[in-house]
């Protein structure tokens, strides 16, 4: 009995490694997704123009436009959005198969439900992002979900001893929670920016359209009471408004780095040149974005590399605390 649940236990981890591989891969989907603007290639939902795949045939390519006279089948948006719609499938089966075998393995239950809810959350707002057309507010939301998601697997994973945790000082835990609440709101700030179309506000850095302060409509930029029917493929704000809230965003990126910088000082040496790391390369891609017009390997990096700075905090935070100072 004591062999069958501790093979229960490593299958448990085992899954965790798996779900956790394809957190990964649902996000850089998702963020390919929406930077190729296929996030409406398929109109309805969960099917693709009523069927279970994309449609390719010619009888299948008459019924779908007749279906959706209004939106004709794009196949090279249809694919991205069906792709990363199966992946997160695929992840949502692993998440519930670690449910079962923590069930039955008696392990602690906090994390894998959780994680069932979220996972079953984040089902639903990928159907509103399509069927409310891209509103921003659950576009974001969505972003935020699956950030979350991640970043419960891989803190199941460390807590099942899958990495040895870290052992900081407590005031670097301290100022931790510090930088993981304005990370986390400046991770916002990244998918209010992306939903509404915004990365581009600003075509040049450090200035924006040559000015220090540009013209900016904060009201409407941050109006999170946008009206629900219009598609928002491609943004319904003015450029005013985009301004704001890409300026927001460089500034929210200023003052994360200037706690982080502080962070890196009472970390020890490991995770200081990690952290550290993971602060020049996010910095060197988000200017990149503005200099390069917004490359798509960039831009997906750009996000996938905010996850990585999430996961890097919540791994800090998770470790035990010290009296002494870091070094």
């Amino acid at each position: 009995m004591l062999n069958r649940f501790a093979s229960a236990r490593a299958t448990v981890r085992y899954l965790t490694i798996v779900a956790f591989s394809l957190g990964l891969l649902v996000v850089v989907l998702g963020a390919y997704t929406r930077l190729v603007d296929a996030g409406l290639g398929c109109p309805d939902w969960p099917g693709c123009y009523g069927f279970v795949g994309v449609p390719t045939s010619e009888a299948e390519l008459a019924i779908a436009n007749e279906r959706f006279p209004d939106h004709p089948v794009e196949s090279e948006k249809a694919w991205p959005e069906m792709i990363h719609r199966y992946a997160a499938t695929l992840l949502g089966i692993v998440i519930l198969a670690i449910l079962a075998v923590a069930i039955f393995a008696r392990l602690p239950l906090g994390l894998p439900i959780t994680l069932t809810l979220l996972v079953i959350a984040q089902g639903i707002f990928g159907a509103w992002t399509v069927t409310l057309k891209l509103w921003p507010q659950v576009v974001t939301l969505h972003l935020l979900g699956g950030f979350a998601t991640v970043t419960l697997l891989w803190l199941y994973f460390v807590q099942q001893g899958g990495v040895p945790r870290a052992k900081v000082s407590h005031k670097a835990r301290t100022l931790s929670w510090l930088v993981g609440a304005l990370l986390v709101a400046q991770i916002t700030l990244g998918g209010w920016t992306a939903s509404n179309y915004a990365a581009l506000a600003c075509p040049d850095f450090p200035l924006c359209h040559g000015q220090l302060i540009p013209a900016m409509d904060f009201r409407h930029g941050f109006n999170v009471l946008q009206e629900i029917g219009p598609s928002y493929l491609g943004g319904e704000l003015s450029n005013d408004a985009r301004i704001a809230i890409q300026v927001s965003h460089r500034l929210g990126a200023m003052v994360l780095a200037g706690f982080t910088l502080l962070l890196l000082t009472r970390l020890p040496s490991s995770l200081r040149w990690w952290l550290g790391s993971v602060l020049v390369i996010q910095f060197g891609l988000g200017v990149s974005n503005i200099w390069l017009q917004l490359p798509l390997a960039v831009a997906t990096l750009h996000n996938l590399v905010a996850l990585v700075y999430l996961l890097t905090i919540a791994y800090v935070l998770i470790g035990p605390s010290t009296r002494s100072s870091a070094g």
